[in-house]
């Protein structure tokens, strides 16, 4: 029975004003990022989105999915490596990286967030990422610190 009680909760939630309006701002975040990504000179797969998912392909980069992500990583962003269609890579070191943007909607991020976003990537993705790695970190932590995950956790200033 707890089961279907979950299931109506989660259907009752998912009627709600409050959760269409997040699942846009959800889309609308992916779209901001997989258009800032193809500005900033990163391969989209589809040329952009329309689901929470942006799907990058980095073979144009020189890159594979692992050391994408473990550069991503170093500056603050979680991503995960992905095999994309017709990888030339095997699957445990594919050609692209998996980036969604539900989390970062809980947070509060908007588009203008994910632009900012989709430039600290580029860079990080280019052959300028170990001039910039210092200062790629503190941009992100900016914007983390911007948007606390728990801001009714945050120290309060008295």
């Amino acid at each position: 029975m707890h089961i279907i009680a979950a299931k109506a909760v989660a259907l009752k939630i998912a009627q709600s004003e409050q959760f269409r309006a997040r699942q846009k701002q959800t889309v609308a975040n992916a779209r901001a990022l997989a258009a800032g990504l193809m500005t900033g000179g990163i391969d989209v797969l589809t040329g952009g989105t329309d689901t929470h998912l942006v799907l990058v392909d980095l073979r144009r980069n020189g890159l594979d999915g692992k050391t994408a992500e473990a550069r991503l990583d170093q500056i603050g962003i979680t991503v995960n490596f992905n095999t994309i269609p017709f990888d030339p890579n095997p699957p445990m070191n594919p050609s692209g990286l998996r980036i969604g943007t539900p989390a970062l909607t809980t947070r509060g991020f908007v588009e203008e967030d994910m632009t900012e976003i989709a430039d600290l990537i580029s860079i990080a993705l280019s052959d300028r990422f170990e001039a910039e790695r210092e200062a790629l970190k503190s941009r992100s932590e900016a914007l983390m610190d911007r948007y606390p995950l728990y801001p009714q956790l945050a120290p309060q200033v008295v």
